[in-house]
């Protein structure tokens, strides 16, 4: 991210709103009219003066600039079991940044996690949770991506119990059994049908989740590499 880069009206506007994660309020304190644009410096000057902390406004501004690649998600019957973000990097982080950037995504994730490095390939991980560290033919990139661990079982038993309400229900009318002999197989498949209609309301809402804390990453880590690695290093 250039430090003379010049951001237009539009472009402001969309800062600020990440940065506030609140566009409405922050429309209302914005100027009408930006003529020429505005530095990366110069939208930190007002940040402050909206309450806006200078590295959450450089941090925007680095999503803006190099969005992170959306990772298509994996679906079970429709419902999202995995989330991913790949972000181009453009630079090696140095052996500081990435503690910087492990303590990081500890604390977006509230876990602490692993550490492990291989052949050039830094990993963090906690259970299906991952950020890579790797080199590609035209750079760096982060990849960020992770499994909710307990969908495949739960739509499992949820299917499971739904099939044998459907089984004994109709071993029971074959065999002349009905009213309330009836009421077995029914609670079974409400247990059953039960789970599916959990996970499909929950599984969207943690898969948002955890892409909404990707892009956060994302966003700072970009911001960790707007500066020289010497700069960064003297920080």
């Amino acid at each position: 991210m250039h430090s003379k880069r010049r951001y237009g009206e539009d472009e402001i506007r969309q800062v600020f709103a990440r940065a506030a994660e609140a566009a409405e309020e922050e429309r209302a304190s914005l100027p009408s009219r930006v003529d020429g644009g505005l530095t990366l410096g110069e939208l930190q000057a007002v940040g402050i003066e909206v309450g806006l902390a200078p590295e959450r406004v450089a941090a925007a501004a680095a999503e803006l600039d190099a969005p992170p690649r959306r990772v298509p998600r994996r679906k079970l019957l429709g419902v999202p079991i995995s989330a991913g973000r790949i972000v181009d990097l453009p630079r090696e982080l140095t052996d500081r940044e990435w503690q910087f950037l492990v303590a990081e995504l500890r604390a977006t994730f509230d876990a602490k996690g692993e550490v492990k490095a291989e052949g050039g390939i830094r990993e963090w991980s906690n259970g299906n949770l991952h950020a890579v560290l790797e080199q590609t033919e035209s750079g760096h990139r982060l990849r960020l991506g992770t499994r909710k661990g307990d969908a495949l079982e739960t739509t499992f038993i949820g299917i499971m119990f739904s099939v044998m309400a459907v089984i004994v229900s109709f071993i029971m009318v074959a065999d002349g059994k009905a009213g309330a002999a009836l009421m077995v197989p029914a609670l079974m498949g409400l247990g059953g049908g039960g789970v599916l209609v959990a996970n499909a309301l929950r599984l969207p809402r943690w898969a948002g989740e955890r892409e909404r804390q990707m892009d956060g990453v994302a966003a700072w880590t970009q911001n960790l590499l707007s500066a020289p690695a010497t700069d960064a290093e003297e920080a």
